[in-house]
């Protein structure tokens, strides 16, 4: 088996984000009133990406169906169970026994899920140290060889953990949560509305950043 390297990756500066971010906001605020709604009351975004990818793809298949609470909970068990310091290695995780992990509240389909994971990062099937370099469809095409990974799953860890600013996760039900409501629709909206949206209010190319506003809106009553 290939050797993997589970050095921290940095890829960006703080500085060069949060600027990215301020020219977001500044775009979101121009042409879509209701966002700029939210953006007012929310404040910064403080969307930062994450440092190690195998991490956080873990981490974005933990999450999967579960509320944030729920999934942060189960994650830190996780990361507990193997050193609570130090996130596991991949062969760490292809070691670790199937129903030890399922009593940290882990279900078999996302063991076998984060199992696969591992060993296609050891085999070298997955280019994890370089995957920033491939685009947002290169990145799905590979992460979704992993089993039980769809694109809600890559969407997700393009947005939280390589910092893509234009990714719109259309089959996340809290956006098309926060859709109808800010928007005032009589149902939640399907995938194309979702895109229509977005079209509308001209949120490319920073659809990213106007998901993580339409997230924190749900908050709101």
């Amino acid at each position: 088996m290939k050797q993997y390297n589970n050095s921290k990756i940095l890829l960006f500066t703080e500085k060069t984000f949060n600027e990215n971010i301020r020219r977001a906001i500044q775009h979101l605020k121009k042409y879509d009133k209701k966002l700029a709604e939210v953006i007012d009351k929310v404040g910064f975004c403080t969307l930062k990406p994450q440092t190690d990818p195998f991490e956080s793809i873990i981490d974005a298949i933990i999450s999967q169906q579960l509320s944030m609470h729920s999934a942060q909970a189960i994650y830190d068990r996780f990361v507990n169970f193997f050193h609570p310091k130090n996130f596991p290695e991949p062969e760490d995780i292809l070691n670790a026994d199937i129903e030890e992990l399922r009593k940290l509240g882990i279900s078999y389909a996302k063991i076998r899920s984060i199992k696969d994971l591992s060993e296609k990062v050891l085999k070298g099937e997955i280019p994890i140290q370089n995957i920033n370099e491939l685009s947002d469809d290169e990145i799905i095409f590979e992460l979704t060889k992993v089993r039980g990974i769809g694109r809600w799953t890559v969407h997700m860890f393009m947005i939280f953990s390589l910092g893509r600013l234009d990714v719109l996760p259309t089959e996340d039900l809290g956006i098309k949560k926060g859709i109808k409501k800010l928007y005032g629709l009589k149902k939640l909206p399907d995938e194309k509305k979702v895109k229509l949206v977005a079209q509308k209010n001209k949120w490319h190319p920073y659809c990213s950043i106007a998901s993580w506003y339409i997230w924190r809106s749900l908050e709101f009553k």
